[in-house]
């Protein structure tokens, strides 16, 4: 997913408001909404990877610290209140196995746990997780029975959405030691497979509930 700027020169960003291009002094281009920038490198600016320029917006007027405890560790962090998780876990604590999809909770690529429970990590603030506990797909520690699934019925294809995928499912076993198909339906349902891996996802998930 890139960002896109419209015929007219404005940027549309999931999640933020529609900003207006305004050429800089400077070599760069600035796109401003009030007393806020984003800046990107001069030249062919149509298409941007969020991943690397997103953090770039300031998104709250004033940092707080939140300290909270993510795969088991207590983390501090001083940043915006509003910071969606999933950038602080990604920019501010480096752990990048959690991915950006489509920064409205509709795809799933950012699910992580909450106490135990998916959710999706681009729509919790930051500020509200003081005392939170967080857990990743780092968290699964590489041996957690739905990777082992995962890995020995070949699930992924391109592999994006995996990460998001399996802390669904984890999250699904966890809660459901034998889960129908309705069961899978439901749990999995907010997550997208762009490359199809559907058939291999649910089979994958029922070997798991019978591994120890």
């Amino acid at each position: 997913m890139f960002l896109k700027l419209s015929e007219t020169g404005n940027l549309v960003l999931p999640g933020i408001e529609i900003f207006k291009q305004k050429q800089a002094s400077t070599p760069v281009t600035a796109l401003e909404t009030g007393t806020q920038f984003v800046y990107f490198p001069s030249g062919n600016h149509n298409s941007y990877d969020p991943c690397t320029y997103f953090q770039s917006f300031e998104r709250g007027s004033y940092k707080m610290k939140v300290t909270f405890k993510v795969n088991g560790k207590s983390e501090t962090v001083d940043v915006a209140a509003d910071t969606p998780l999933l950038w602080v876990l990604r920019d501010t604590l480096g752990m990048t196995g959690t991915k950006f999809g489509c920064g409205k909770a509709l795809c799933g690529a950012c699910t992580v746990h909450l106490s135990g429970n998916a959710v999706r990590s681009c729509q919790v603030q930051i500020g509200s997780l003081n005392g939170a506990d967080v857990t990743t797909i780092e968290g699964l520690g590489g041996n957690h029975k739905v990777q082992r699934a995962w890995e020995a019925l070949d699930v992924p294809q391109c592999g994006y959405c995996q990460p998001g995928q399996m802390m669904s499912a984890s999250a699904l076993l966890a809660s459901n030691k034998n889960p129908s198909d309705s069961d899978i339906n439901a749990a999995m349902s907010g997550n997208i497979c762009r490359c199809g891996t559907y058939p291999r996802i649910r089979a994958a998930i029922k070997a798991a509930a019978k591994m120890s």
